[in-house]
């Protein structure tokens, strides 16, 4: 089991979700994470580390190899350089909608040159929407 929050055009009723993890996904739920959500101009979020909460889903896959489709995605290479990546992935802590942690996940974060370069205008409600 691969466990994964998402914040994005991965969630359920998005673009990304009907053409990469319908069907593949054994548990959704909605929950939380801590970090600062941005608005990209390219038409979608990021997540970056930091003190607020962000709101999503955990998605829960019955196979690891999920893992390599979202890696290009999100245009993420584990040998590549950070500054190369769109993205990078790493475990964080997940919590249900009353706060209380509930386990880990991976999550994809962008670093905060990334966010400038993509104009990212910050969500303060933590929650994105296309």
């Amino acid at each position: 089991m691969l466990k994964f929050f998402v914040y994005g055009t991965l969630k359920p009723g998005e673009i990304n979700y009907k053409l990469y993890c319908q069907g593949l996904v054994v548990e959704e739920k909605l929950a939380l994470t801590k970090g600062l959500l941005f608005d990209l101009s390219l038409g979608y979020p990021a997540m970056m580390e930091g003190e607020g909460w962000i709101k999503g889903y955990l998605l829960t896959f019955k196979e690891k190899s999920i893992l390599d489709t979202l890696d290009r995605l999100e245009d993420y290479q584990e040998k590549r350089s950070p500054s190369e990546n769109e993205y990078y992935r790493k475990l964080i802590a997940i919590y249900n909608p009353e706060l209380i942690e509930i386990g880990q996940a991976w999550g994809y974060f962008m670093n905060s040159e990334k966010i400038k370069q993509f104009q990212g205008i910050r969500l303060f409600s933590g929650c994105w929407k296309s």
